[in-house]
C-alpha cells in the first residue's frame, strides 16, 4: 500500500536568522531592508544567510504594518459581456503597474448580490473599490458606508446619479445624434428606439440625443417608436413586438447596446425580415465580435471600456496615495464616445 505523508517544511523566519547569527531581530530586519544604520559586513552576513535559507518576507505582516493589503475590489454586472472584459483589462493593467492585485465580483444586475459582494470585499480589507452599478441600484448607501472604513470608491461606466462621488463615464449624447442622423441620411424616417432600464438611463443621454436629432432634422418624433427593455431577452422581444406591430413599422432600430442589437437581428430574422433592407440596426458598445456576424449593426457607438477602466483605476490610486489629512475634491471624468460605422 502507498501512503502519502503531509510534509511540513519549517518556514524560515527573521527570528531564526537572528538566532543563528547571534544578533537582534531588529538588526536582521534593518539589514534585510538595507537600512543605513547597519554596517556592510552585517548586511552581507544577514542577506547571505537569508538567501541560503530561502527566506521570504511575511507579506501578511508587512501589509498589517503598512495598513494595506495591496488589493483593490472590482464589481461589475456581468463578466460574460465582452464590454466588461475589456474594462477589466484596463483595470488590471494599471493595477499591475502599481503592484496591486484585483479582486473581482459579479453582481449579475442584482442589488442584493451587489450588497453582499461589497460586504465581502470590505471583510477582505480591499484598499479601494471600483464599481459599475447593477441595473437595480438606486441608493448607494452600501457604498457610502465604506467611507467609515477609509475605503475609497470610484464608479465608472454605469454611474449613479448622485452628487459627491468619484466617477468616470463616457458621454453618449453627441454620438447618439450622429447615429440617428446617419439613419436619416440613409433614408430612414421612422426610427425605433429601444432604451434600457430607467435606473441605467440616469443621464438620459441616449434619449436626449435621439430627441435632439429629430429636432435638428425637423422630423416629428412619435412616442410610439420608443420602447423599453430590462435587458433580458424576453423583455427585448416584448419591446420589438411592440415596435414591429405598429401600423407604420420602423425601418431602423437604435438599440441600447450590442446585446439588444443582436437580439433585434435574431428576432427580425425569425420574422423573415431582411437585415439592412427591411430593418437596419445601430447600437452602443461596439463589441469587436459583432464584426464577425453576417449582418452586424451598420454602426455602433464606441464607449471605450478599456480607457474607462484604466482612468477609473488611475483615479482610485490617486485617492489611495493621498495622505489622510488631505482631501481631494470629487472628480467626474467624462470621456467622449465615437460613432463607428461598420
Amino acid at each position: 500500500m502507498f501512503y502519502l505523508h503531509a510534509m511540513s517544511e519549517k518556514v524560515p523566519t527573521i527570528k531564526e536568522i537572528a538566532r543563528k547569527l547571534n544578533i537582534s531581530i531588529s538588526t536582521v530586519s534593518r539589514a534585510l531592508h538595507d537600512h543605513p544604520s547597519i554596517g556592510l559586513r552585517t548586511k552581507m552576513q544577514v542577506q547571505k544567510l537569508a538567501a541560503e535559507m530561502n527566506y521570504e518576507p511575511n507579506q501578511t505582516a508587512i501589509q498589517f504594518k503598512q495598513g494595506k493589503t495591496f488589493t483593490i475590489g472590482l464589481i461589475l454586472p456581468n463578466l460574460m459581456e465582452e464590454y466588461f472584459s475589456l474594462a477589466i483589462n484596463g483595470v488590471e493593467e494599471l493595477a499591475f503597474k502599481n503592484n496591486y492585485n484585483v479582486l473581482i465580483g459579479q453582481s449579475h444586475d442584482d442589488l442584493e448580490r451587489e450588497k453582499k459582494i461589497v460586504e465581502t470585499m470590505r471583510k477582505h480589507r480591499v484598499d479601494g473599490l471600483l464599481v459599475s452599478i447593477s441595473k437595480q441600484t438606486g441608493s448607494i448607501e452600501h457604498f457610502e458606508q465604506l467611507d467609515k472604513y477609509k475605503i475609497p470608491v470610484v464608479f465608472f461606466d454605469r454611474v449613479p446619479n448622485v452628487p459627491d462621488i468619484h466617477s468616470v463615464w463616457c458621454s453618449l449624447y453627441y454620438s447618439t445624434i450622429d447615429a440617428v442622423e446617419l439613419l436619416f441620411k440613409k433614408g430612414h424616417q421612422r426610427i425605433g428606439f429601444i432604451q434600457g432600464p430607467l435606473s441605467l438611463n440616469i443621464k438620459n443621454e441616449r434619449l436626449d440625443g435621439y430627441i435632439e436629432a429629430h429636432k435638428r432634422n425637423k422630423i416629428t418624433l412619435q412616442e410610439s417608436l420608443i420602447a423599453t427593455t430590462d435587458l433580458s431577452k424576453e423583455s427585448t422581444t416584448q419591446a420589438l413586438e411592440k415596435l414591429l406591430s405598429l401600423k407604420n413599422k420602423p425601418t431602423a432600430i437604435l438599440a441600447f447596446n450590442d446585446t439588444v442589437a443582436l437580439d433585434t437581428i435574431q428576432y427580425a430574422k425569425k420574422k423573415k425580415m431582411k437585415i439592412n433592407k427591411d430593418i437596419s440596426v445601430v447600437s452602443y458598445a461596439n463589441w469587436p465580435i459583432t464584426t464577425y456576424l453576417d449582418y452586424p449593426p451598420i454602426a455602433s457607438v464606441e464607449q471605450f471600456p478599456y480607457e474607462q477602466g484604466a482612468r477609473a483605476t488611475e483615479l482610485l490610486f490617486k485617492l489611495l496615495n493621498t495622505k489622510s489629512d488631505q482631501t481631494i475634491p470629487y472628480e467626474n471624468v467624462v470621456l467622449k464616445s465615437e460613432l463607428i460605422i461598420h
